[in-house]
């Protein structure tokens, strides 16, 4: 299963019950939205990144949840470890997209 497929199968992650984790789940839920641009390239072929550098917001909240997951308890580090797995998978359709649309020289 290619990377796209598997993200648009993919239920999105919960937000658990610590602070931090439930604000990675609305900042993950505004990068998903970015990542979208996504589908009308895959869907019509209409090449768009996003306004924003999406690829460094990922980073930096893939470095967010982990630090957050070493210190959850229970659940928690479950749903660290599932919005973690969630923004990688995003990275990787993303970085993706952006190398199949880049101008060939």
């Amino acid at each position: 299963m290619d990377s796209y497929t598997l993200w648009r199968q993919l239920p999105f992650p919960s937000s658990g019950s610590d602070e931090g984790l439930v604000l990675a789940h609305s900042d993950l839920a505004g990068v998903d939205e970015y990542v979208t641009t996504v589908i009308r390239y895959v869907e019509r072929g209409i090449f768009k990144p996003a306004p924003v550098d999406v690829l460094a917001l990922l980073q930096e909240l893939m470095h967010r949840i982990d630090r957050l997951g070493d210190v959850a308890s229970g659940g928690d580090q479950a749903v660290a470890r599932s919005q973690h797995a969630y923004a990688a998978l995003l990275h990787l359709v993303y970085r993706q997209f952006l190398e199949a649309g880049r101008p060939r020289d």
